[in-house]
């Protein structure tokens, strides 16, 4: 904190705390009964990602259990679960998407 006189005025500047929010990675985890196509097409409408970004990603899931689709503050990545989750329902998929802290 610094305190400063100024004609007889007591001006007092302090740092705000400018830490930014947690982050959370939104993951997608494997399953034997969604197809392929489907989690490429989901990384595509949800994240953003081009076809060739998706199926790395998709390929990650398949062969390893579970992959990153992005990193997000809680709200947006609450939303990404949510329309994921939403989305495979609706098309009958039992596909996984959840989110845990990025440390």
């Amino acid at each position: 904190m610094t305190v400063k006189h100024q004609d007889e005025a007591l001006v007092v500047t302090r740092k705000a705390d400018t830490r930014q929010p947690p982050l959370y990675k939104v993951l997608l985890l494997n399953d034997d009964y969604t197809p392929m196509d489907f989690v490429v097409h989901v990384l595509q409408r949800f994240f953003g990602m081009d076809r060739e970004r998706a199926t790395v990603i998709m390929l990650k899931v398949h062969n390893e259990g579970v992959g990153v689709a992005g990193v997000y503050p809680r709200d947006i990545a609450e939303t990404k679960v949510h329309q994921v989750v939403e989305f495979a329902r609706s098309h009958q998929h039992p596909l996984q998407c959840v989110m845990e802290e990025n440390r």
